[in-house]
Formats: C-alpha cells, sequence, structure tokens
C-alpha cells in the first residue's frame, strides 16, 4: 500500500509540473496573438492565425503520438516534446529579429508539437495511475496547475512585451521583446528534460484485453467532438479578450492583458474546486477547502491588476457563485459539467448583448466555468476502457483540440466584419454542445 502511494505521489508529482509547462506555453502563444496583430499589422483573422499554429498540431500529431507512447513508453514521450518545446522556443529568436510572421507560425507549430507530446502522455497517465472513481479528480488538480501558468502567462505578456508601449509606434520595440520569456522557457523545459530522464516514473500496466477500435465507442467519439468545442471556446475567447477590451472598452494593451489574465485565474480557481469536489473527501472538508482556494482568487485577481483589492473581491464574489454551482452539481462530473456548460454559453450570449462593465465581467467570467470541462470531458470520454485503450482514446480525444485552430480564426473573421460583440456567439453554440454531451452524449455506449 506504502509503495502505491510513492508510485501516485511521484507520478502526479511529476505530471503536476508537466501540466505547468504545457499551460503556460498554450496560453502565451494564444494571448501572444494581441501584440502580434500589432507588430505585423495584421486583421483579426489573421493574428488568430497564430492561434490555429499552435492547434492544427493535436490532429497531425495527436494520434502518432498515441502509438508512439506504445512503443516507446510515457516517459520518453515526455522528454522528446520537452525537447521539441525548447527548440521551438528558440525558432522565436530569428523570428523577432527578422521580423518574420511566418517564421513565427513556424516556431509556434513546432513548439505545439512538443505541447502534443506532453499532453497526450498527460492525460491518460494521470488517468490510469489511481482508481477510476477519483481520476476526475486527479485531473482537475493537474488541470488547476496548469491553470496557474495560464494566469501567469497573460501577465507576462502585459509585463515584458506591453508595458509603457504604445502602437503603432512601439511595434519594433514589442519584437524586440518576444524572444526573452522564449529564451527563458526553452532553457527551463530542457532542464526539466533532463530531471525526468534521471527519476523512475511508475509504471502504468496494461490489463490484457481484446483490442477495439475506439471509434467503436460513441461516447469517446462524442466526448472528442466534446473537447473539440470546449477548446474552440476557451480559445476562441481568450484570443479575442484583449482586443475586445481595447476596442470596445477603450483599455490600454496593458491593462487588458491583465482582464485576460484573470480569465485565465478563473480556470485555475474552479479547477481547485474540482480537485476535491470530485474527490471522496467528505462533504464538511469540501467546504473547508474553499476558503484557501478563494483566498488564493482575492489574492490573484489584485495582484495581476497591480494589486487592485476592488477587481480582487468581485473577482473572489464571482468565484463564490461558481462554487456555489459547483454544490448543484453534487460532485458527479456529468451534472456539474451540464451547469458550468449552461452557465458559460449564457455569458457569452451576455456579451454580446451588453455593453460597459457589465460586458467586461460576462466574458471574464468565463474561465471560471470553463475551469472543469476538458478533465470531465476527458474522463467521462474515456471511462471504461481498457487501460491498453487510454493511449488510442487519448489521441483521438486530443486530436480534436483542433477546435482552437478553428474557432477563433472564425471569431477573428466575425470580428473583423460585424465586430467584436458578435463573435462571441460562436463559443456560446459550442457550450451548448458540450452540454448536450453532459446529459446525454457521454451515456452513449452502443
Amino acid at each position: 500500500m506504502e509503495n502505491k502511494s510513492n508510485n501516485l505521489f511521484v507520478g502526479m508529482s511529476v505530471f503536476g509540473a508537466i501540466f505547468f509547462i504545457f499551460g503556460f506555453a498554450t496560453t502565451f502563444i494564444i494571448t501572444l496573438s494581441a501584440p502580434v496583430k500589432e507588430i505585423f499589422g495584421l486583421s483579426e483573422f489573421g493574428a488568430q492565425l497564430l492561434a490555429s499554429a499552435f492547434f492544427i498540431a493535436y490532429p497531425i500529431m495527436s494520434i502518432p503520438t498515441g502509438k508512439l507512447i506504445d512503443l516507446i513508453g510515457y516517459k520518453r514521450t515526455v522528454i522528446a516534446g520537452l525537447v521539441l518545446m525548447a527548440l521551438g522556443s528558440f525558432i522565436y529568436i530569428p523570428a523577432s529579429r527578422i521580423p518574420s510572421f511566418p517564421v513565427f507560425l513556424l516556431g509556434t507549430f513546432v513548439l505545439a508539437t512538443g505541447v502534443v507530446f506532453l499532453q497526450v502522455s498527460a492525460n491518460p497517465y494521470v488517468t490510469a495511475i489511481g482508481p477510476e472513481r477519483t481520476a476526475s479528480s486527479r485531473l482537475n488538480l493537474t488541470q488547476a496547475l496548469n491553470s496557474i501558468a495560464t494566469m501567469i502567462a497573460p501577465w507576462l505578456i502585459s509585463v515584458a512585451i506591453f508595458k509603457g508601449l504604445s502602437f503603432p509606434q512601439d511595434n519594433a520595440v514589442a519584437a524586440e521583446r518576444v524572444p526573452l520569456p522564449f529564451i527563458i522557457m526553452g532553457v527551463f523545459v530542457l532542464v526539466v528534460a533532463v530531471a525526468i530522464w534521471a527519476i523512475k516514473l511508475p509504471p502504468i500496466v496494461s490489463e490484457k484485453s481484446e483490442k477495439k477500435s475506439v471509434w467503436k465507442y460513441p461516447h469517446v467519439v462524442l466526448g472528442a467532438i466534446g473537447i473539440f468545442a470546449y477548446v474552440g471556446a476557451e480559445v476562441g475567447n481568450a484570443g479575442l479578450i484583449t482586443n475586445y477590451l481595447r476596442t470596445n472598452l477603450a483599455m490600454t494593451s496593458e491593462m487588458a492583458a491583465t482582464y485576460a489574465a484573470i480569465y485565465w485565474g478563473g480556470a485555475m480557481v474552479g479547477r481547485f474546486f474540482g480537485s476535491f469536489m470530485f474527490s471522496d473527501l467528505p462533504s464538511a472538508k469540501k467546504w473547508i477547502f474553499a476558503l484557501p482556494v478563494l483566498l488564493l482568487a482575492l489574492v490573484s485577481g489584485s495582484f495581476v491588476t497591480d494589486w487592485n483589492w476592488t477587481i480582487g473581491l468581485v473577482f473572489t464574489l464571482i468565484a463564490v457563485v461558481n462554487f456555489v454551482i459547483m454544490q448543484i452539481g453534487t460532485g458527479q462530473a456529468a451534472k456539474t459539467l451540464a451547469f458550468f456548460a449552461l452557465v458559460a454559453a449564457l455569458l457569452d450570449l451576455a456579451t454580446t448583448c451588453t455593453t460597459g462593465s457589465v460586458a467586461l465581467w460576462t466574458v471574464i467570467s468565463i474561465g471560471l466555468f470553463n475551469s472543469i470541462m476538458f478533465p470531465n470531458i476527458f474522463a467521462l470520454a474515456v471511462k471504461g476502457l481498457d487501460k491498453a485503450e487510454l493511449s488510442s482514446a487519448s489521441g483521438l480525444i486530443n486530436s480534436l483540440i483542433l477546435g482552437g485552430a478553428v474557432i477563433p480564426p472564425l471569431m477573428g473573421k466575425i470580428a473583423d466584419v460585424a465586430g467584436y460583440t458578435w463573435a462571441f456567439i460562436v463559443p456560446a453554440i459550442c457550450y451548448f454542445y458540450i452540454f448536450y454531451y453532459a446529459v446525454k452524449g457521454h451515456g452513449i455506449r452502443k
């Protein structure tokens, strides 16, 4: 029993760090679309092609990565992913010095390929390393660590790239500032790769069973479509937030980017809630654990806005509402997913129909309700599968992260033609599909 506990601790510790790394990289690229738009004088559609270059790697590389895991194992696949991330990060140095948008896209694709290696490895590993009944809890915990990074990335862009600049006169300065965060990230992931090579990870033992195509499982396929909808909506909302706030609410680029950090901070807070709400803890302890998470919401919301405690308090009050709605889900993955998807859809529609502070907080609050979607959709989609089928299922599900390549440019095109507010109808439709999956789709087994 003690050995199993140690294995679980080691595995969760390593993959918690992995989730942090690819969370930072993903969100940094998404938020980078705003400065890239200014540096190269792009339309919103053109700027969102940066997200497309990142997420197009998922349908191309996810299924081959699942096969690679079967061939060389989780550990070597993770190390290969970290090396590719470093290579992609270093490509941004010449991309910024030229500067060249096509080279930006190349670096983004290489970095994204490394992230795909990590993500396809990480989700099934965390699912399989412990009991199935608490898989959603473990995924929410690792996704919460992922979300700490996703909150840091937009804030870093506001400080390291946007701070003190005015566009378009400072476009060249912004281009010069882009490489440094990538250099730091490239060096860091190489250090992590060496560390992982040196430690022994607990293995996942595959149970012997008749090989079946995961395409035969409707709940897996419908779950993969749910991931398409979720990632498309999350990335589409996030990719437009900075320029939406600059254009419609007349914010500076620096301030708009800090609000984007709060959007991602909502995912962090909600996932910490989910990490214990979907566990076996007694109800009384769940309420106790909620208090430090709410304190985290207050401090993080205030920190990224240069210690504006009023904004931090508003963010915390919305987090309270989020936690209360999570109670309605009674710790059930499907039920909670249904409520969160419905609320997220209504918030997107409210963003379309309102203006000013109301629209600001409706779009920012969506992050809180995005929080448990990926881990819960993933957990529902792989529920009941043989451990030998997990890598194939993960490859299929992660390939549909393609939504992040399709939905943001579509929203960008709508923003260019009809204005930013109308673009938020698209993610609302995505959330309505997730609501369907949570209510009915995940239960279709034949």
